[in-house]
């Protein structure tokens, strides 16, 4: 099992593996989508333009939204 933690003040997240170590790590992040099956980590590039940049399966994920 994998955590995904989405900071919605700092746009940013982090996921760690069931042993708490950092495996991913992302900034400028406007939202995660939840989709059929799987959370997708959408990134805004230096033009304002959205675009994915991960998708993590819903099955071995927990997702937690802070401020």
């Amino acid at each position: 099992m994998q955590t995904l933690r989405f900071n919605t003040t700092t746009k940013a997240i982090g996921v760690t593996n069931s042993d708490g170590e950092l495996i991913f790590s992302y900034g400028n992040i406007p939202t995660v989508k939840v989709l059929e099956g799987y959370y997708e980590v959408m990134q805004k590039d230096e033009t304002e333009k959205s675009f994915p940049i991960l998708r993590l399966p819903i099955a071995n994920t927990n997702m937690v939204i802070e401020r």
